[in-house]
């Protein structure tokens, strides 16, 4: 899937020269919590985030080190982060840099993004310029819609195929020793497994299938080191 096909489309430009009254006036109004940041070609060179505002003279938020820190790190360091919580325009503010990704990449390349920088969001670019955003939320809706309904109609016959084919694709499944039913859309495991995390394994694989109201397991296990057989937990086991 392409980040085209997740990502909310069109975002919410300001320029880096606007001021930062303007840029918070067009935060609340649209009811976003970062805007793109653009230079004077249009070109996408930055982020202006509600994180960048919280550390600000007005709320009192700012800050506050003892003098002999100040001094350690010199009058520079100081100095920007003066221009930081005083400055009133977003260029003096904002977070410089765009992580993003191109409209075309795919969905799990930007999702690799988001969990290695820490970040909630991502700005979709075309040309080096901001196009859309994809964020976690959009994320989530996009699974929400792909996830398999599990009040779908299935009768016992398309469950037990639909589960016997996902097993066949799966690499980690058991296929000789375990043997599956369906009546009245209730799934049962029943024969062997040499691993007792199958178990949960093969209970989500059935769990997807649309159509599917319960497992059962009636799986024994068979311990490798000693050959002793146990078997299936007792709860599932009616």
């Amino acid at each position: 899937m392409h980040v085209k096909e997740a990502m909310t489309p069109g975002v919410i430009i300001v320029s880096e020269n606007a001021t930062l009254w303007d840029a918070l006036d067009a935060m609340v109004k649209h009811k976003v919590s970062a805007l793109v940041v653009n230079d004077n070609e249009g070109k996408a060179i930055g982020v202006l985030s509600e994180g960048d505002l919280l550390r600000r003279a007005e709320l009192g938020t700012q800050k506050h080190r003892p003098g002999w820190v100040e001094f350690l790190l010199g009058g520079g360091r100081a100095a920007k982060d003066y221009v930081h919580t005083h400055g009133r325009r977003v260029g003096e503010v904002m977070t410089r840099g765009v992580i993003g990704v191109t409209e075309d990449a795919d969905v799990s390349e930007a999702v690799d993004l988001m969990m290695a920088r820490r970040i909630k969001r991502l700005v979709v670019l075309r040309d080096a310029k901001a196009v859309g955003v994809l964020s976690r939320s959009d994320l989530i809706k996009m699974l929400v819609a792909r996830l398999p309904n599990p009040n779908a109609p299935a009768s016992d016959h398309e469950i037990r195929a639909a589960i016997e084919a996902e097993i066949g694709r799966q690499s980690w499944t058991p296929r000789g020793s375990v043997r599956v039913s369906v009546a009245d859309g209730i799934v049962t495991f029943e024969g062997a497994i040499a691993d007792d995390r199958l178990r949960p394994g093969l209970r989500v694989l059935a769990e997807n299938t649309p159509g599917v109201k319960k497992v059962r397991d009636r799986m024994a296990w068979i311990e490798t080191s000693s050959g002793v057989l146990v078997p299936a937990p007792e709860e599932d086991a009616d």
